[in-house]
């Protein structure tokens, strides 16, 4: 029996879980839970990665004893370092403005046919290749001699090692997935420096051990190694999906929905691009192959404009109002940038001669019903785009707690839904560095183990798909 800490970076919070393996037993117990809050400052919305830092610390310190550290976050934002190895101001955050039409600057040197061919990235505003043509001619990115994406950044500070984890990097749109390289001559074109970058790991890899410093802080005892693993915590989500075989698609859910596929190989062509799926690296050399949707940012962001009401009761209040009487589009960038989304989405109803929703009740109902549309159109998509079908959808993470998601994805797919684990990343972050020290095997053995020790939860389709096909051409239409 191994114990390992997993340190996984939300949106919206930071945890630091312990999980024990040992032959047919994974557990997982949360150590510390810390929010964390974006900080607006005159030059705009940034991250405070020094009290993410802080809350890790005292993670571990609440951990105990642990065999191996792992750390997984979100994707595209990163540190810039100087020649000293200090941080150059907060981290940028991806919803902040400065990326706003940057894309179009891009385009007029590199095509976004091209780009696509060469890193089979969906257009998104905020991936880190806009970001970095956006910073340029700044004094920070000026003074940097080094760039570490944010899950690297805090490894980087427990070890000292710098390096950069290839799932994360293959979000930057700067990664060839094909290769899993650098997409050198991308990068020469934008006169992007990909010197900046430490070099490539992959999950499994060593990532140094922890610094005398912090094992004083933590009253861990040394030598503890961190180990790399699938750092973007979308790809230690997947890695952890209960699936047996292959004809199954995710719905990683949280902040995000990010719905599709596991493949074998990238899908390049044209019809790809154009609805808009990414293809972003996984374990094992694997591509996730997904649509990102908005997800439940939509309802956390409305709840906070309504002052925190008992969730709970919202949904129950939001089951009883009518289906499909309203959805929006929940991959509309309208929908980006923090701020009184329901009045947004009162908005987009108005203007598409939709019931306009008045009510907690209506709005969550509206939100929900969307989410599960987007998730059948991402689901149908990917099957055709590939030629895979799809046998059973697995919803993991936050949104796998949500039971009226679940069941009307369920309803929307025309296909069962599998909820569970909600602690997907965490899980497949404790499992990568595992099967580093032997104690599970392939990715198929790490599933099995997950679907035989985690709480899951079926929902069947009920009723036919009408409907949802009706509010879909609804959509479409507008």
């Amino acid at each position: 029996m191994r114990t390992y800490a997993a340190v996984d970076l939300g949106a919206s919070s930071g945890r630091v879980m312990t999980g024990r393996v040992g032959p047919g037993t994974l557990e997982l117990t949360e150590a510390h839970r810390f929010a964390d809050r974006p900080v607006r400052l005159p030059e705009g919305l940034r991250w405070d990665v020094l009290s993410l830092y802080a809350g890790v610390l005292e993670g571990l310190r609440r951990a105990g004893p642990v065999d191996s550290v792992g750390i997984d976050g979100w994707a595209v934002d990163y540190g810039l370092l100087d020649a000293d190895g200090a941080l150059l101001g907060s981290p940028v955050h991806y919803r902040d403005a400065r990326t706003e039409g940057v894309a179009r600057r891009v385009w007029e040197t590199v095509p976004p046919a091209e780009l696509y061919t060469a890193t089979g990235l969906q257009y998104a505003p905020f991936n880190t290749l806009y970001q970095l043509v956006a910073a340029r001619g700044t004094a920070q990115l000026a003074a940097a001699r080094r760039l570490l994406l944010v899950p690297d950044l805090l490894t980087y500070w427990l070890t000292g090692e710098p390096g950069t984890e290839l799932t994360n990097a293959s979000t930057t749109q700067l990664i060839d997935p094909r290769t899993g390289d650098w997409a050198y001559g991308t990068a020469e074109r934008l006169g992007i420096d990909l010197g900046l970058f430490a070099p490539l790991r992959r999950p499994g890899d060593p990532a140094g051990v922890l610094r005398p410093e912090v094992l004083e802080e933590t009253g861990l005892t040394g030598p503890v190694p961190v180990t790399t693993v699938g750092s973007h915590d979308t790809a230690s989500a997947v890695a952890a999906v209960p699936a047996a075989g292959e004809r199954f698609a995710y719905i990683c859910t949280g902040t995000w929905s990010l719905a599709g596929l596991e493949l074998d190989a990238p899908v390049l062509t044209e019809a790809s691009r154009a609805a808009n799926f990414t293809n972003e690296l996984g374990l094992d050399g694997t591509v996730r192959y997904l649509r990102n949707i908005m997800g439940l940012w939509l309802l956390q962001e409305s709840l906070r404009a309504w002052g925190a009401p008992d969730l709970p009761t919202l949904l129950g209040e939001a089951a009883k109002v009518p289906a499909l009487r309203s959805v929006v589009d929940a991959g509309d960038a309208a929908f980006l940038a923090p701020g009184n989304i329901p009045r947004r989405i009162a908005d987009a109803c108005r203007a598409s001669g939709q019931p306009v929703p008045d009510s907690p009740a209506e709005t969550t109902r509206c939100v929900l019903d969307s989410l599960a549309l987007a998730h059948r159109g991402a689901i149908a998509e990917a099957q055709a785009l590939t030629g895979r079908p799809v046998d059973v959808v697995h919803v993991v993470g936050g949104g796998a707690r949500n039971e009226l998601l679940c069941r009307l994805t369920a309803d929307a797919c025309g296909l069962p839904v599998v909820a569970g684990p909600a602690e997907a990343a965490a899980l497949g972050n404790v499992l990568v560095q595992a099967r580093t020290h032997g104690l599970v095997g392939d990715r198929a053995s790490m599933r099995e183990l997950v679907a035989r020790t985690q709480p899951l939860r079926r929902y069947e389709p009920s009723g036919g798909t009408a409907p949802w096909r009706e509010a879909e051409a609804r959509l479409t239409a507008r």
